[in-house]
């Protein structure tokens, strides 16, 4: 069994790394093999404080994790400005990259990141954990139902949470030679992508901005909005914010149904997961109350979301390690539009909030 397993090791310490160390823990294909940090006391301690099994490599560089052909793949943590030096470097050791989102600065660097994943054949994944959900799954047939939805109109999201002033001070995250995207790379491309989800990976032709973001001393945005626009007259909007209390929802509007999600990036429950959907609700016939509701669909799941996503990229790579195969391109493909859009969002707000135009 144990040659069968996919070897992960993890590619610096963020303590994001903790979660998906567990999430490796639990998925039944794969296997913590390694972690490396900077500081080779540092990877020793993530590594007792994070049960990684006794026979896993602990090294002190970056570099001596990525040429360690026991290696399978890697999870990388690291720091947006960081990605494309270090993932360049692990698809060219021929490691398949779960990379921490977002992936990249702009989609020009995320080009090169996926270049490299290509020519080594390696596989790609972000780690964008709610997506594996199966009540994403079943929120996706609800609504690609023409009967029970409709035709997409509208979609609003959200995702905010209200950061501490430790937090807004020091997190890496607004810091512009760190993350420079701020809320706008960590929050909004969950919002993002749920944006897409609703329009089945239709990219919007245009997006613009919204008025006054929030932004720190160093031009890091701490909270923003846009609207996206599609030629057949969809619309989204999302704001995303680290100055705004916790809330993490998506409203789909169609011609013939509604879907509400009041938890879509993390589960109020680990194992359960719930969402609203109504079809052809409305008023009673003295408007004093709703005569048709909406229902609530509640799925179950045996491991968590992140585990589920560890599941799915080690199912992958032994597709292509035991069977031959070739990379898939549907989670790249995602990636690649999501980042897409967001490099609208910031290209809106630095013009002075003008439309801009996608293009693929």
């Amino acid at each position: 069994m144990a040659e069968t397993l996919i070897q992960i090791g993890v590619v610096g310490c963020a303590d994001i790394a903790r979660k998906v160390s567990r999430a490796i823990t639990l998925a039944p294909n794969a296997a913590l093999c390694a972690v490396a940090s900077r500081s080779h006391d540092k990877a020793a301690a993530f590594a007792a404080a994070n049960g990684f099994p006794l026979s896993a490599k602990v090294y002190g560089s970056y570099e001596s994790l990525l040429e360690d052909p026991d290696v399978d793949a890697v999870y990388m943590p690291l720091p947006t400005s960081l990605h494309l030096h270090w993932a360049v470097l692990a698809a060219q050791n021929k490691k398949h990259l779960l990379l921490e989102k977002p992936v990249a600065l702009d989609v020009a660097q995320f080009d090169r990141i996926l270049e490299a994943c290509e020519s080594s054949g390696v596989q790609f994944m972000d780690n964008t954990m709610w997506v594996h959900n199966p009540r994403t799954a079943a929120m996706a047939h609800f609504l690609n139902d023409a009967q029970r939805f409709g035709n997409l109109k509208s979609v609003r999201t959200c995702f905010t949470f209200a950061a501490d002033p430790d937090y807004l001070n020091t997190n890496i995250r607004v810091k512009s030679d760190l993350d420079a995207l701020g809320s706008l790379g960590d929050a909004g491309w969950y919002c993002i992508r749920a944006i897409l989800l609703a329009a089945n990976y239709e990219l919007p032709k245009t997006v613009v901005a919204s008025y006054e973001p929030v932004l720190n001393k160093d031009g890091v945005i701490l909270d923003c909005g846009a609207s996206l626009y599609w030629e057949d007259g969809k619309v989204a909007t999302f704001h995303c914010s680290f100055l705004a209390n916790l809330t993490m929802d998506i409203t789909a509007i169609g011609t013939r149904g509604t879907l509400h999600v009041h938890d879509f990036v993390i589960p109020y429950h680990e194992k359960e997961a719930s969402f609203l959907a109504g079809t052809e609700t409305g008023f009673n016939d003295l408007v004093t109350g709703w005569d048709k509701q909406p229902s609530k669909h509640t799925v179950t799941t045996d491991l968590p979301q992140e585990a589920l996503l560890i599941r799915e990229f080690a199912r992958l790579v032994a597709e292509i390690k035991f069977k031959n195969s070739k990379p898939d391109k549907k989670w790249p493909t995602i990636t690649r539009k999501t980042q897409l859009v967001l490099d609208a969002v910031k290209a809106s707000i630095q013009r002075g909030f003008e439309p801009v135009q996608i293009q693929e």
